[in-house]
């Protein structure tokens, strides 16, 4: 089976991390973050190029230290059916935590965009990486990592369960038999397990993609588990070659192991090229980038996110690093941990562990349009990713990897010239998921067929 390179489009309004000054940038609107228009251009242009995906980031706690675009942006659904509406053939990704979120509204809001888009929503879960997140939601304390991943892998099944509430061919709409449903096609779920009691059923219908595609992005133990029994898409960690390579070896693995077919789960490399005319323009053009954000200050607040929010303006930058690895525990865990870690073998200062945290670090897929494109299919053909998920600055620079490198990538037979189909799953390469409950009736059909 011949394996053709996906794309996702990242959308970050005025800039997310490690884009802290991009809000001062003149080609960016300083609305961006919440004006619709710019994400309609965004997946219009990302739509025109073949992209697979359009995808939408969200948390839901802030302080006045966050990047810009966090601190004022758009719910993902609400923003993502706005753009369904000006596109056809674009797969529309929205960010949801199974943290803070009940599964019958979650399997609603998704199977609605789902219809709204004609079969091209997909579900990036997530457990919830900002601790504070849970004072929103009147709980005291975030929930630890076992309960969060626990929680998470129950609720993707109940969701599922729920969209598959109705069969296929259950609306007949037959006005001769006076009748609108089939009810012997509409099935309860009627779960009861250890986080959720749900009874549904879903009122709405399968989409022409039967349901939403599950996306996923951990990097933890539990979170690659997880990615391994649900996930058909992924979005990893990429900041190097040999560090892509073994997510992808692990997580396909950890997948074939539980019976699933590694070619079904659809591995997107996080990725930020910066083109130039030459690979010494685009080096330049990338160290400019970085300087321009150099901000120590906004680095130093947004480090705290990876331990609960922590404020790290209480200690002396030039003191040892603190010792506040069990705020990591709850939040986010693996990142936290190695910056603990680091800074003890190391004997790192706050001051020397915000420099070495930040520190430049050009991305793999900076240089001349003829440089990125080698260094994608290199990535692609070595099993490092099946995908990019590219995050762009301005539209500039969208624009000149979709005038100067998807062409390149086409020639050379890694990317498509036309879409597959209308869907997000037949774009991805997916199979429809059949309904369990026709299954289960068409297995009991022929068990007595086979008994007569």
């Amino acid at each position: 089976m011949s394996r053709t390179l996906h794309l996702a489009l990242s959308a970050y309004g005025v800039g997310g991390p490690g884009q802290h000054g991009l809000w001062k940038d003149p080609r960016v609107p300083v609305n961006a973050s919440v004006d619709i228009n710019y994400y309609i251009r965004q997946a219009k242009t990302a739509e025109q190029a073949l992209f697979d995906a359009y995808f939408i980031v969200d948390s839901q706690f802030i302080n006045a230290g966050y990047p810009a675009h966090y601190l004022n942006r758009l719910e993902p659904l609400t923003l993502l059916s706005a753009v369904a509406t000006h596109t056809r053939s674009l797969g529309l990704v929205g960010t949801a935590s199974s943290t803070y979120n009940s599964p019958f509204n979650l399997a609603r809001r998704f199977a609605s965009l789902d219809q709204i888009s004609g079969g091209r929503a997909g579900w990036n879960v997530v457990t919830s990486f900002d601790t504070q997140t849970s004072r929103n939601y009147g709980l005291d304390e975030h929930l630890d990592y076992a309960t969060r991943y626990g929680r998470a892998l129950e609720a993707v099944q109940v969701i599922r369960g729920l969209w598959d509430s109705y069969e296929d061919d259950a609306f007949p709409a037959d006005v001769e038999r006076n009748l609108f449903l089939d009810p012997t096609r509409l099935h309860a779920l009627n779960h009861v397990g250890e986080h959720f009691t749900v009874a549904g059923p879903l009122n709405l219908a399968r989409s022409p993609q039967g349901q939403p595609v599950i996306f996923q992005a951990g990097v933890s133990d539990e979170g690659r588990d997880l990615a391994a029994r649900v996930a058909e898409g992924i979005y990893a960690p990429g900041e190097s070659l040999e560090q892509a390579q073994a997510y992808f070896r692990d997580v396909k693995a950890r997948a074939a192991a539980l019976g699933r077919e590694p070619d079904h789960v659809v591995i997107f490399v996080g990725a930020s090229p910066v083109i130039g005319g030459t690979d010494a323009e685009a080096h330049r053009i990338s160290r400019e980038i970085f300087d321009a954000d150099n901000d120590f200050d906004r680095k130093l607040a947004f480090l705290g996110r990876a331990f609960g929010a922590y404020d790290f303006t209480r200690h002396d930058l030039d003191a040892p690093f603190p010792d506040i690895a069990h705020l990591a525990e709850k939040g986010g865990r693996t990142h936290g941990l190695k910056i603990v870690q680091r800074a003890r073998e190391t004997g790192q200062t706050l001051r020397q562990v915000v420099e070495t945290v930040t520190e430049y670090r050009p991305s793999p897929f900076t240089g001349a349009p003829d440089t990125v494109a080698d260094t994608i299919e290199h990535w692609f053909q070595t099993a490092a990713t099946d995908g990019l998920n590219l995050r762009f600055r301005t539209f500039d620079d969208l624009d000149r990897f979709v005038a100067d490198v998807v062409p390149l990538l086409q020639k050379r037979g890694l990317f498509r010239t036309e879409y597959e189909g209308d869907t997000l799953r037949e774009n991805l390469g997916l199979p429809f998921p059949a309904n369990r409950h026709t299954l289960a009736r068409e297995a009991a059909a022929a068990g007595a067929e086979d008994a007569a």
